[in-house]
């Protein structure tokens, strides 16, 4: 027989067995994972914008009079292609038109009344000469009467010029009108689309007022040369020279449009309240497939190529965890945490340069959170 004392101790070290047991007998937790294999492939370092981007007409122009009044001819509608220097707008301005008419009676006037004075002055010239031709060799004329007659020619030669002198100023009188008829039309700047119109025939329009914007009479631009503006961070931009190749990505389109070229830096920070600090970066698209279906203000987003490898060991971006570490798995399905040397870098794959060899098997995904290394993998069918 046991003594009462001994008996609780034979429980304890009989349930201390059956754990110890328990647990060395126990298969291992398998964890549903998602593995890729690596391989060699082509590795491009990319840099992206980080707000969105907006397609953008290289020429828009936001076209106003130059002096205000009620709109008395509109020559174009919403969706025409106009030539430049063709009119599209006109203010009305008869009363300045009627100075233009007025001004160039005034030189048909001028003109005549200079032909007038000119011709008589010519006549006093000629007369003056045949008699100092007199005095000279027959002295049938005195010395004074020649000098009368030389004075009043040239009085009168003065007064051919004055009236010519008269005829430019009023030729500079009708330019100074016309300039003012000038001021109340619009005229196409380039060839372009008229994209808006923010004028009705007798609606009064002014020029927008330094510091108050208002809505441009006629808004127009040239579809024809588009390009893609987007802000770079203030860290990646220092990477990015003029004529690097670039991806435009629209979120209208599913395909990347890659015959883009940067052509040109912004030279300041833009800086805004709130806001991280960025450079803007322009990308303009060469290829005409490339710009096809394009329209002013689609939201874009540009990827820049800064190098790229044809042929390197990469392995897929969202596998790699923090301080470039992966989950390698070996053949018997245990996963073992490995950390290697990255080199090129972008949104979808990084260069391994050291560290991993071609066709090690990584953790792309797993079934739970929590897995660390040294559980067993279970592949995801």
């Amino acid at each position: 027989m046991t003594s009462p004392g001994k008996k609780p101790l034979i429980i304890i070290i009989g349930i201390a067995l059956m754990v110890a047991v328990y647990f060395f007998t126990k298969q291992p937790e398998f964890v549903d994972v998602e593995i890729v294999t690596l391989e060699q492939g082509e590795v491009r370092a990319t840099v992206s914008n980080t707000r969105v981007g907006t397609v953008k007409a290289c020429r828009r122009a936001y076209l106003a009079p130059a002096t205000g009044g009620q709109v008395a001819e509109l020559h174009v509608k919403e969706g025409d292609s106009v030539k430049q220097n063709q009119l599209l707008l006109e203010v009305w301005n008869k009363d300045l038109k009627a100075q233009v008419k007025l001004q160039e009676a005034q030189i048909r006037a001028n003109r005549a009344s200079a032909e007038q004075t000119c011709q008589l002055g010519a006549g006093a010239e000629r007369e003056a000469e045949r008699l100092s031709r007199l005095q000279k060799f027959d002295h049938i004329v005195s010395e004074e009467q020649v000098d009368i007659k030389a004075t009043g020619a040239r009085a009168k030669r003065a007064s051919c010029n004055a009236a010519l002198e008269a005829i430019a100023v009023s030729q500079a009188n009708r330019d100074a009108v016309q300039a003012a008829v000038e001021r109340t039309l619009v005229l196409a700047p380039f060839d372009g689309t008229v994209a808006e119109i923010n004028a009705e025939l007798g609606e009064f329009i002014t020029p927008s007022p330094p510091g108050i914007p208002t809505l441009p009479a006629i808004d127009l631009l040239d579809v024809s040369c588009l390009y893609v503006s987007a802000p770079i961070d203030e860290v990646d931009a220092p990477q990015i020279k003029t004529g690097m190749s670039a991806c435009v990505s629209l979120d209208a389109f599913t395909d990347k449009r890659c015959s883009g070229t940067v052509s040109r830096i912004a030279p300041y920070v833009l800086e805004k309240e709130k806001q991280a600090r960025t450079v803007e970066v322009e990308v303009k698209l060469t290829d005409p497939k490339d710009l096809k279906d394009l329209l002013p203000g689609y939201s874009a987003d540009i990827e820049v190529l800064l190098s790229s490898k044809p042929q390197a060991l990469r392995v897929p971006a969202e596998a790699v965890l923090e301080n470039n570490r992966v989950l390698l798995m070996h053949e018997d399905g245990l996963l073992e945490e490995r950390s290697f040397k990255p080199g090129l870098v972008n949104w979808n794959t990084v260069e391994v340069l050291s560290g991993l060899n071609a066709g090690d098997k990584v953790v792309l995904s797993v079934g739970r959170e929590g897995v660390v290394a040294g559980a067993y993998a279970r592949v995801q069918k």
